[in-house]
Formats: C-alpha cells, structure tokens, sequence
C-alpha cells in the first residue's frame, strides 16, 4: 500500500483522556491519498462502481473551554470502488473559521457546551457563537459534495472524486444551510432548510440542478426551535416544530440550554416542493424529538413518514461519567431512547397517525435508495455502545413481517454510517450492499468493510486495509461513478448553452 502525504496542518492539541478526544475518537490530523487499499479479507465486489464519503470530527486546536464531540473540525474520507478495487484519501474542509485557525496557529472559537463570550471572534448560523466547522452532514449534490452544519453554516463544497476544496457554496442564503439536505435523483434538485433566533426562524429552499438557488421562503415558526432533519417526497418537503428547543429566558442572556417544553405537541410542516407559507399544511403529533428520518413517500390522500422517535429526549444524566455526565447522556441512544417510528399524514382529514414499527434502540438508518421516496420494506439502522455515540452494529427491520436481522461487531470495534448500495443485477429491495469504515481499537487500526445488505449476520465479505486509524464521526453518504458522470455533462452542456 503505497501511500502519499500532504503537507501536514498545524495543531496546538495536547494529549487527552476526555471521552471523545480518545480512544475510537482521537483526532486523525494528516491527510494522505492511497491508489490501492490492500484486501485483508474476502474479495471485493465488483458491481461496486462508486464513492463512499464519510464526515468525521477531528478537533486541531486545543479546545478554549470544554469540549463536546460535535465541535471537531470536518475531516472528510473518501473511499473509491471501480472495477474491484478501491481507492482511498481524506482532507479536511477549509472552512473560514478552519483557516482563521490554521492562519492564528490555535482555537479562536469556543464550543457547544461553553458559555457566553468564549469564542474570541463572531460565530455562525443558528448558534451564533460556533465555529463553522461544516463537520456534521456530507451529501453530493450536482457532481460536488457538500458538507454541512447541524447548527447552520455555510455549506462547503468539495470535489467528491479529488476532495479538492471548492469554497464555499455561492448559493447559500444569509441564515446558512443546516445539515441534512436532502436529493432528488430523478429530478437533480436538492431541498435544504434552515433555523435561527430571528423572525420567521426557519427557511426552506430548492436548488436546482445546476447548482441554482431556485426557491426559498420562510416557515413561520413561534419562536427559535431546533430542527434537526428534513424528509421529502415527490411533492412534498416535511419539515418540523418540536417541543425540544431552547429556553427562552436563558436565550435572552445568550445561553442555549435545550429543554422539553411541557404541553406542546410535535409540529410537522408540509409544503409542496415548490409552495409558499400558504401552501403549508400543519399536522400535530405526539410530542417528541427526532433527530433522523428514513424515508417518506405518498399513499393516495396520505403522506407516510418514518424516523426515529425518542421516548425520553431530555435524558437523565449518566452519573458515572462524573463532569461529563449530561454530554454523555444526550449523545447517547440508550438514554434518549430513540426506536423506528412512522407518522401518517392525512391530507383529506388533518389527521396524524401513529404507529411504533421496533421496540429495539437504534438511529441513523438507511434505506436503499431505488425506494427512496417510494413504499419500503427494509431499513438498516445502526446499534450503538450503551452509554457512548459510537455504533457498534446494524439492525435490518423488516416493516412488513416486523422481522429484525442482527449483525453485532466484536468488542472494541466500532462503525460508521453506512450507505445501502442496490446490486447492479439486483432483483429484490434487499439485494443490496452496505459500505462502512470500522474503528478497532483493540489493534490501533481501520478498516473499510463491506456487508451484504440481505445478509448483514453474515458479517463482511470483505475487509480493506486502511492507512491510519481514523476517527468517529456522523454522516456518510454514496454516489455512483454513473451518476457523477451524468450530472458533469449536463453542468458542461448547461455552461455551453449559457
């Protein structure tokens, strides 16, 4: 494995045994690029033909107070499967603020969990004082890969083949793009929103295919809230108001303390894909807070929306995890309790019903994407640590039989987010694989591993070689080969036309 290394970047972190700057979430800081992974186990599948990107937290300078794993810097990886073999780089997403520091060789902004006037310069999006640090969503959107802030930021794009730096996304709006956008394949546009402490507090957007801000409006809301994910479907954009948002009187003195507020329901906003605020149709639920949603798809006058509901959002504290007790709980799926869950909407009564489809813990699920938007049967979601954000295996939920496959990694091993990929001779919705990198930390190492996504008990059937060992993080994502080279002509023929 020949591997080549970029001019490394300058860091002022020391040495660390908080929970999530050790361990399987020790910051990776050199970026390199490899022409070759070597197989270790198995035989890679040839049908493969496309790129797996995943987003990770790899904090650079030391922290100016304390740290939450979310306040990392983007490390995006990258894994390239063309005719049996697979190629592999990572680079960090130059933000500003990661330039900034670069440039002030340490920390110049404080973290989510730090008080007022921490950071020593302005921050962005919905927070306000946060860096932006683009670190929590990757998808690929127009033949570029955005990365993307839970909190709002700028939306930063890369070369998904090169994962060359491309700047900033020149459509995004003032208040900044939150994570989670969503693509429509069929049509090439991409669906996004945002939140801030402003009035209306929420905007939603189209972009088209040509990477053009087509549409946006506001989503009146009562007041600063916290949404998380989005779904679509071919007519619809779901967006939400949940009760978990911050308290408003600790706001005023620019603490952001989340809370349940007691006696209001769960909110979901439809709008058409293309409507305005009086297109909006409201639907209440059981209150609750989701942070992921699976899929969502029309049946006659019904929309159906499935995610994951969280029995207890606002989680007791871990007690053994002493000072950082409360952070661990709210990134733990165990103490918020979040299960597979769907939502019908009723366009012709108003109505929302519910229905609990596993009692089992799990989140950040994925479908296969040829029914994306479509009725599904299967989901993979992924199991994690009790106690800790870091997955330790996946669940195949069968909806039609309530059937649930289990595949669990040995102890010390750890998982990303793994993308659903259809077989290209593929007949059934299962007939499918599931790419994902593994963090073992009982021999210092990573792997990229490969699962048949009908037979995820059966573990990998291939394991490769990584050049470090890298570390955790939140969302991956997938695109064919086909489908880069598909939108490439179209942004030349739309240059030519122009």
């Amino acid at each position: 494995m020949q591997v080549t290394r970029q001019e490394p970047v300058r860091t002022s972190l020391k040495p660390s045994n908080h929970p999530y700057m050790s361990g399987p979430w020790t910051p990776l800081h050199e970026e390199v690029d490899v022409d070759e992974l070597q197989v270790i186990e198995g035989e890679v599948p040839r049908d493969l033909d496309g790129i797996y990107l995943r987003n990770t937290e790899n904090p650079v300078h030391q922290p100016l107070g304390r740290h939450h794993p979310f306040d990392g810097d983007a490390m995006i990886h990258q894994v390239s499967f063309r005719d049996g073999k697979v190629s592999y780089r990572n680079r960090f997403v130059r933000t500003h603020c990661f330039t900034a520091e670069q440039n002030a060789g340490r920390a110049l902004w404080g973290g989510l969990m730090d008080p007022p006037g921490t950071s020593e310069r302005p921050g962005f999006g919905a927070h306000g004082s946060l860096k932006d640090t683009a670190s929590t969503d990757i998808v690929v959107h127009a033949c570029v890969a955005l990365a993307t802030l839970y909190q709002c930021g700028e939306a930063w794009q890369l070369d998904p083949a090169t994962l060359d730096n491309l700047g900033k996304a020149p459509w995004g709006p003032l208040d900044g793009v939150s994570a989670h956008p969503k693509v429509d394949e069929a049509t090439g546009e991409l669906m996004f929103f945002n939140y801030s402490k402003h009035a209306p507090y929420m905007h939603y957007g189209v972009v088209d295919r040509s990477g053009r801000l087509a549409h946006y409006v506001p989503i009146p809301l009562p007041g600063p809230r916290l949404p998380h994910d989005m779904a679509i479907t071919p007519k619809w954009s779901i967006l939400n108001d949940m009760p978990l948002f911050w308290d408003a009187d600790l706001l005023e003195r620019d603490v952001h303390a989340a809370r349940i507020h007691d006696g209001i329901p769960t909110r979901f906003a439809l709008i058409p894909r293309h409507g305005q605020p009086e297109d909006i149709r409201w639907f209440e639920a059981a209150p609750t807070y989701v942070l992921h949603w699976t899929n969502a798809y029309e049946d006659g006058d019904q929309v159906v929306l499935e995610g994951y509901f969280q029995d207890k959002p606002m989680p007791d504290p871990i007690e053994e995890a002493g000072e950082y007790s409360h952070m661990m709980a709210y990134v733990d799926e165990h103490s918020f309790q979040s299960r597979l869950h769907r939502w019908r909407f009723d366009l012709s009564t108003g109505e929302c019903i519910e229905e609990r489809l596993s009692d089992r813990i799990v989140e950040f699920g994925m479908i296969n994407p040829a029914f994306a938007m479509k009725r599904h049967r299967y989901t993979w979601s992924t199991t994690s640590k009790p106690g800790w954000f870091l997955f330790n295996g996946y669940v195949r939920h069968d909806s039609e039989t309530g059937d649930e496959q289990l595949f669990r990694l040995p102890e010390g091993v750890y998982a990303s987010e793994s993308p659903v990929i259809p077989k290209k001779d593929g007949a059934k919705e299962d007939d499918a694989w599931i790419v994902t990198f593994l963090i073992d930390e009982n021999k210092g190492t990573s792997q990229c591993a490969v699962l048949d996504a009908g037979d995820i008990a059966a573990g990998p059937v291939c394991r490769l070689a990584l050049p470090h060992k890298i570390s955790s993080g939140v969302h991956a994502t997938w695109v064919e080969h086909e489908q880069l080279e598909k939108d490439r002509a179209f942004r030349l023929e739309a240059l030519a036309a122009a």
